[in-house]
């Protein structure tokens, strides 16, 4: 689906970068996988679409705009994205806070304490 001029790929993805996987309001970002430059709204859908393992991206990286809000389509570097307390930085709409949890599986030591 292109959404704010990037093809964000996935399962069932909206307007928004919602998925099958995560579909409340406030799901609406989509990551820049490293591993193939490709836009998807989560990991399961990174899995279910592709045939290769997702990599992190690596601290040194964490200036990479990796984050796609799906309301306005601002793009957001890693750090950004992690430092924004679940909230974009342009149009203040909510992100789901939970995505935390899974920062592990896209961002290498994603603590930026």
């Amino acid at each position: 689906m292109l959404i704010h001029n990037e093809e964000v790929k996935g399962t069932n993805v909206d307007g928004q970068t919602r998925c099958k996987h995560y579909r409340k309001n406030i799901d609406i970002i989509a990551i820049k996988f490293k591993c193939c430059g490709d836009w998807f709204p989560c990991f399961e859908c990174h899995k279910e679409n592709t045939d290769h393992q997702s990599e992190v991206w690596a601290i040194d990286e964490f200036e990479t705009k990796a984050v796609l809000c799906g309301n306005c389509g601002y793009k957001m570097s890693v750090a950004e994205y992690m430092r924004c307390d679940s909230v974009c930085p342009k149009c203040a709409s909510l992100f789901n806070p939970g995505c935390a949890n899974h920062y592990y599986l896209y961002f290498e030591n994603h603590n930026l304490e």
